[in-house]
């Protein structure tokens, strides 16, 4: 049976378009992929609040992946820590090849049954933690043998695809299946599916890290203070929830480090 993510595109003869065609084109494509989520907004509850429990009892969050499914897994643990102030290690992204495939594609590194495992045993992953494969084909090795190996070690399994009936979702205990149909290039999983799979990791992460307490009103008071842009923001932030001037909301930033502890630190003072 033909992958959804293979058959043929619905446009021909791209070659032919004009640049403002080839843009509303894809762009129309694009708009199709929200519509694909929010028929498995079911199954990603479902998932996010695996995850929340895992993690309550000390559990950490893996994503495996190859190619763009790999980079996108990276991104989305990447970025955990410093908006979400959590330490580094508590969301975990492999992709097959090892890091310097973040840049440059490494040659049949996917085709791997068993580096998946390896690659999750070199963190000394354990009954704890969850792991989801992320693959658009769903068929991907690499991924297909990470997960079954987690199964047989009672590691909670999780996926995201974007074809149905896929191996990689049969190694998973929670499937995440999303068709987003036939990309604009045929077979150039980077575009629709990738924008897919990207969505939904924003999802799954920002809804952990608000169940987790990483969030307070609507306001990443845990982010790290890694530029003056970041600090900027966390001053306005303090200055507004304290109603106090920018000048002594920085003050107290800089000295607690981040925002939730200058609030606290803060109204504690205000106490004695």
């Amino acid at each position: 049976m033909e992958k959804t993510t293979e058959s043929d595109s619905k446009y021909k003869a791209l070659e032919k378009m004009s640049v403002k065609e080839l843009l509303v084109n894809i762009n129309k494509e694009d708009k199709t992929v929200p519509d694909s989520i929010e028929k498995v907004i079911p199954k990603i509850e479902k998932l996010v609040n695996v995850i929340v429990t895992q993690m309550k009892n000390g559990g950490r969050l893996f994503y495996v992946g190859a190619g763009t499914s790999g980079r996108l897994g990276i991104v989305d643990a990447s970025e955990c820590p410093p908006t979400f102030g959590v330490a580094q290690g508590l969301v975990i992204g492999l992709i097959a090849g090892g890091d310097k495939a973040i840049r440059k594609a490494v040659e049949f590194a996917e085709d791997d049954t068993k580096q998946g495992w390896k690659d999750l045993q070199a963190h000394k992953i354990n009954s704890k933690d969850i792991v989801v494969g992320i693959a658009a084909s769903g068929s991907t090795p690499y991924v297909v043998g990470a997960l079954e190996s987690c199964n047989k070690n009672k590691i909670v399994t999780a996926c995201i695809v974007c074809n149905k009936g896929s191996n990689v979702a049969a190694a998973s205990k929670y499937k995440i299946e999303i068709v987003v149909g036939p990309e604009f290039v045929t077979g150039s999983t980077r575009m629709k599916s990738g924008t897919a799979q990207k969505l939904v990791l924003n999802m799954i992460s920002t809804s952990v890290m608000i169940k987790l307490g990483r969030v307070k009103g609507n306001k990443m008071v845990d982010m790290q203070l890694s530029n003056n842009k970041l600090v900027d923001r966390g001053t306005n932030m303090v200055m507004k929830e304290l109603k106090i001037t920018y000048k002594k909301a920085n003050e107290l930033l800089l000295k607690y480090g981040s925002v939730r502890k200058a609030v606290e630190g803060y109204r504690a003072s205000e106490k004695l």
